[in-house]
């Protein structure tokens, strides 16, 4: 769950706080937590009063934005092992912002302070918006810094811009105490899904990784299919993908688990960019796979105002999807350069490991039955955090010292410190947005360029999400555009759910999509391979997902929206569409064998590639029958047979 891994190409590296202060970072952390868990267990507590909503997101920006100073320093080349003078100052100028909003918390409600604040609270919201600037900017990088900033104060001048962005006008105190004393903006949907759903999600996935949760998965990867033909590559597309969804970054994720998993791809013969591609391809996958996705799906969850288990569930199918594309294009990888598995000798027996971390699996099990069986998105990590740690207790006779919980909770402490300095920022985005009522603008001005054709709008979705996810994190991204361009989606006919999705999808494949890539280009660090070539493999590898987001908005049964046999019968088929891409991608097909060399095999793959994505496409699509769609799979994948097997003559 760790949003602030997805900026990793622009944030300031976290530095390692002193004595002192990693005491005050625990303290901080640890009222957060009990505070989070009292009020959802207790939603009223006694405070001086009722701890209402608004009450209990100022108490957490309080507790959570100041640490930010501790962890991130100013600069890239600032100090790692102390905190300078500055950050101090500004650690305890912020918590004194943050108490002071809090302390006013009724006034501000009461006497209209988000319209017309006296002096003294103007002065404070200024303040308090460049403070969240500067927080966005060390946890989101420059990027986050100016793009917020600039949209921040669009509404001083929104009714001078062309008529596509143009809305009403605020002035500067007008626009800022807006931004700080709303519930619209700073405390709006980005606050309240960080403080109501991803802070559980983030302590379950912190307390995986901290129990030995990933070298479990990782062991259990192994003991599955290390020794099946291309074994280590599927190794990394499970580890990967279950620990992804742990931590929802991308590039931490391919730093965990490829440094075991890309050596081992390497010694067995996989080259170096196959083997990052392999990793980069997983890593982004992983963060997309229920039933821990990344920060954005929390904040959908909450802009969309529907349950975290239905994001997770409509997340399932598309999920498999990618994950079954990456398998058979190693399998096909595999068999073409005839590369064995690992000797068994060499692997974890699976009794084992399951013996030795069982634990984490029914953990795992508890969480999915609260939220998708029971409906509990809100206290499922907590239940099943408590489960995780109990059962550990019980299942390795271990004794928790207070130096266990110290490490604990410091860790958690960064992963939510860092995420609140992504999320509080962003709102600035939607207050924007909302106070200068142009969204509706947008939506009629998108409308008339693009008419009806969904297929022209959901090109320029698909092109700005992919820009938009290259500077900014997906959170961010999504933010933006889901209150952009979703309204404009759904006014066309799309299902929200799709609309909403199709956005998110898009903004994650600049992680595998040249010339940023920056998932890629970490993998390619660690199998010391060229980061072009690097990207262009996980671009190949990840294929499937750049056309799954266009199938699922013309028929959302890949989101698993229908009945049943409908969901079925696309599935099933979609299944064997991604089988005939991935064997066209990777030239080997099964029950076929290689598909040939030169211009024959060339034209081939290419027309079997186009034979499988129009069995991945599902009846809907730009208007076509199921019927035509197979006719035109048939029609292409025939000639395509016959060229192959043309070129191994």
């Amino acid at each position: 769950m760790d949003e602030a891994g997805q900026g990793e190409h622009t944030r300031i590296p976290p530095r390692i706080t002193p004595g002192v202060m990693t005491a005050l970072v625990i303290v901080v952390t640890g009222a957060a937590i009990i505070l989070s868990v009292l009020r959802l267990f207790h939603p009223y507590i006694k405070l001086g009063g009722l701890l209402e909503a608004t009450h209990f997101f100022y108490l957490l920006a309080m507790l959570m934005l100041p640490p930010v100073f501790l962890f991130l320093p100013a600069r890239k080349d600032g100090p790692r092992d102390r905190v300078p003078w500055y950050d101090l100052s500004l650690f305890v100028l912020t918590f004194v912002c943050m108490f002071f909003y809090l302390w006013n918390a009724h006034h501000i409600h009461v006497d209209g302070w988000d319209f017309d604040p006296p002096g003294f609270a103007l002065g404070a919201a200024i303040l308090g918006w460049l403070l969240l600037l500067e927080i966005g900017r060390r946890a989101g990088g420059l990027p986050i810094f100016l793009i917020t900033g600039v949209v921040s104060l669009y509404p001083l001048i929104a009714d001078d811009l062309p008529a596509l962005i143009d809305g009403h006008t605020y002035d500067f105190a007008g626009a800022i105490s807006f931004h700080i004393y709303s519930v619209e903006s700073f405390l709006g949907p980005t606050m309240r899904a960080y403080g109501e759903l991803a802070f559980g999600y983030l302590i379950f996935g912190a307390a995986l990784q901290h129990s030995g949760g990933g070298r479990f998965f990782l062991d259990l990867a192994y003991a599955l299919l290390g020794k099946v033909r291309g074994g280590p590559a599927k190794v990394a597309v499970v580890a990967s993908g279950l620990m992804g969804s742990m931590s929802g970054s991308v590039v931490s994720n391919v730093l965990t688990t490829g440094s075991v998993t890309v050596p081992v791809m390497r010694r067995t013969g996989f080259h170096a960019a196959y083997a990052g591609g392999v990793e980069a391809a997983a890593s982004t996958g992983g963060v997309l796979m229920p039933p821990v996705m990344g920060a954005a799906a929390f904040v959908m969850a909450s802009i969309m105002g529907v349950r975290y288990a239905d994001i997770a569930a409509a997340a399932v199918i598309p999920s498999l999807l990618y994950f079954f594309g990456l398998f058979v294009q190693i399998d096909s990888y595999a068999a073409r350069h005839n590369m064995a598995g690992l000797a068994p000798d060499l692997l974890p027996r699976i009794g084992n490991t399951l013996r030795g971390g069982w634990h984490y699996l029914f953990s795992f099990i508890v969480l999915m039955l609260l939220l998708l069986v029971l409906g509990w998105q809100q206290s499922a990590p907590y239940w099943a955090t408590l489960v995780l740690l109990i059962s550990q207790a019980w299942a390795q006779k271990t004794k928790y010292r207070w130096r266990d919980f110290q490490v604990f909770i410091l860790g958690t402490g960064e992963q939510l410190v860092t995420l609140a300095g992504l999320l509080a920022p962003v709102g600035l985005i939607i207050g924007a947005l909302m106070m200068t009522g142009m969204i509706g603008n947008f939506t009629y001005d998108m409308l008339s360029v693009a008419g009806d054709n969904v297929l022209i709008l959901l090109i320029l979705g698909a092109v700005t999400s992919f820009i938009l996810g290259i500077g900014m994190t997906v959170a961010a991204a999504y933010l933006f555009l889901a209150i952009t361009l979703a309204p404009t989606l759904i006014a066309v006919g799309i299902e929200p759910m799709a609309a909403h999705m199709f956005i998110l999808y898009w903004g994650m494949l600049s992680y595998i999509t040249p010339p940023v890539a920056i998932g890629a280009f970490a993998a390619a660090g660690l199998a010391n391979a060229p980061p072009m070539r690097t990207a262009v493999e996980a671009m190949r590898l990840g294929t499937v997902i750049y056309f799954i987001p266009f199938f699922f908005v013309f028929n959302p049964a890949l989101l698993g929206m229908g009945n049943v046999e409908e969901v079925m019968s696309v599935t099933l088929t979609a299944l064997l569409g991604v089988v005939v891409v991935a064997s066209g991608l990777q030239g080997h097909l099964v029950l076929f064998g290689g598909l040939g060399r030169g211009a024959f095999a060339l034209v081939g793959r290419f027309l079997m590639v186009g034979a499988g994505l129009s069995l991945v496409a599902p009846a809907g699509t730009l208007g076509l029958s199921g019927w035509v769609l197979l006719l035109a799979a048939l029609g292409l994948f025939l000639p395509a047979l016959l060229l192959c097997r043309l070129a191994r003559n």
